[in-house]
């Protein structure tokens, strides 16, 4: 089992951390013959605009599309906005997830916050989910599944077939049930643990 850690910029070894203490030995893309034998991919947070000019410099972003078509792929925080199909504005993106994201929508890094989410996939505990400079998915479309809101109904983690996005960073948190989540239900990998 090969994990990818895009790791073009933002909080790609937070990432990583959790995949080893999982069993999973990751592996750092930022090329792109560094895809060709994962299974799956993280695209981490940071800062999306950096990231996709990275992409493109690195002749990484359609690497990135053909290998989401048929690989699993989840976003967190900037890798939302990454996946994202409609951002509201003109940047490189995968554009694979079928939804509307309002990029940065709760302000300046000040305005991060922590919460705990109902996450009924992960079970009844509560998942204390860190937001920072965080993004808010406005619209979902046919096939994207809900999978946490905030109490005021804000739509902040979603998958649609073998993608999932979340707005918050489960790396940086000890708890790592969306990780198991991801490699498990969504990447369908055999976890050992």
């Amino acid at each position: 089992m090969k994990v990818g850690v895009l790791a073009l910029q933002g909080a790609f070894i937070e990432h990583e951390k959790t995949l080893r203490a999982l069993g999973v030995e990751p592996v750092e893309v930022r090329l792109p013959e560094q895809l060709s034998d994962l299974d799956a991919l993280i695209i981490p947070g940071g800062e999306s605009t950096t990231i996709g000019k990275l992409a493109v410099r690195f002749d990484l972003l359609e690497p990135l599309r053909a290998f989401a078509q048929t690989k699993p792929v989840w976003g967190t925080c900037a890798g939302m906005i990454v996946l994202a199909k409609d951002i509201g504005r003109d940047q490189p993106l995968l554009g694979v997830i079928d939804i509307t994201v309002n990029r940065n929508a709760f302000g300046r890094q000040v305005d991060s916050f922590e919460t705990n989410l109902s996450v009924p996939e992960l079970g009844a505990d509560p998942f204390h989910a860190v937001f920072i400079r965080a993004p808010l998915v406005t619209g979902v479309h046919d096939g994207v599944q809900v999978l946490a809101r905030l109490g005021d109904g804000g739509i902040v983690a979603v998958r649609q077939g073998h993608w999932l996005a979340t707005a918050f960073h489960p790396e940086l948190t000890p708890d790592d049930r969306f990780h198991r989540y991801f490699l498990g239900e969504v990447a369908g990998l055999p976890l050992e643990l």
